[in-house]
């Protein structure tokens, strides 16, 4: 177990190498870029922030889009809390390091040492990896130059779709995502930046609560 949930941190947490580009990239600087990795720690939330940053978009906006992305992390705190049982500091720890990769390696455990140590050992790793492989994406983004030059203004959105494009796993979910991003393409001509994202986000809520 404990070797499958090291496999998936590193194979997760060598992904910053592309936010610290990405951050660096969007305007943000290296400060900033690692801050938002040991603060944020999320990854779809950074990627989003980032890109809204980066298409000139304001602060609340950037932050309002990474918010919206963040609520799926507070449903995995409610299974994950009396899974784990942790109080104290401990619970405060456990939430920093809540993410979908150390809950799906936590909640498939039988017991609540196993589910633990799962969790644990993959947040835990991640963290580690994410912010160091951050910090090397960022001094390497920071050399390069003008970004646009080597096309690395688009990164965001292609790093977004990656993080997308797996989680389209039925017809429903593929339709909901292309509506979503027919109404965003629409509103990019119309809506400050970083509006068409929560746009989109909008379509796909509204979508949700009408199939239900």
């Amino acid at each position: 177990m404990v070797r499958d949930s090291l496999g998936v941190a590193v194979a997760t947490g060598t992904y910053g190498l592309s936010f610290g580009a990405v951050g660096v990239a969007s305007g943000l600087s290296l400060a900033q870029t690692c801050a938002l990795s040991l603060v944020m720690f999320t990854g779809a939330s950074q990627f989003a922030l980032a890109g809204v940053l980066g298409s000139g978009g304001t602060a609340l906006a950037g932050a309002l889009t990474a918010l919206l992305l963040g609520t799926r992390n507070a449903l995995y705190g409610l299974r994950m809390a009396p899974l784990l049982g942790y109080r104290g500091w401990r619970r405060y720890a456990a939430a920093h390091v809540l993410i979908d990769e150390s809950t799906a390696m936590g909640a498939t455990r039988p017991t609540r040492e196993l589910a633990r140590t799962g969790f644990v050992t993959t947040g835990a790793t991640i963290f580690v990896l994410w912010n160091l492989s951050t910090l090397l994406g960022a001094l390497a983004g920071g050399r390069l130059g003008d970004p646009r030059d080597l096309g690395l203004d688009a990164a965001v959105g292609a790093a977004f779709l990656a993080l997308l494009w797996p989680r389209l796993t039925t017809p429903a979910l593929r339709a909901t995502a292309a509506l979503a991003a027919v109404v965003a393409a629409g509103a990019v001509t119309v809506t400050p930046a970083g509006v068409p994202v929560l746009v989109a986000a909008g379509v796909a809520v509204l979508v949700g609560a009408l199939s239900r």
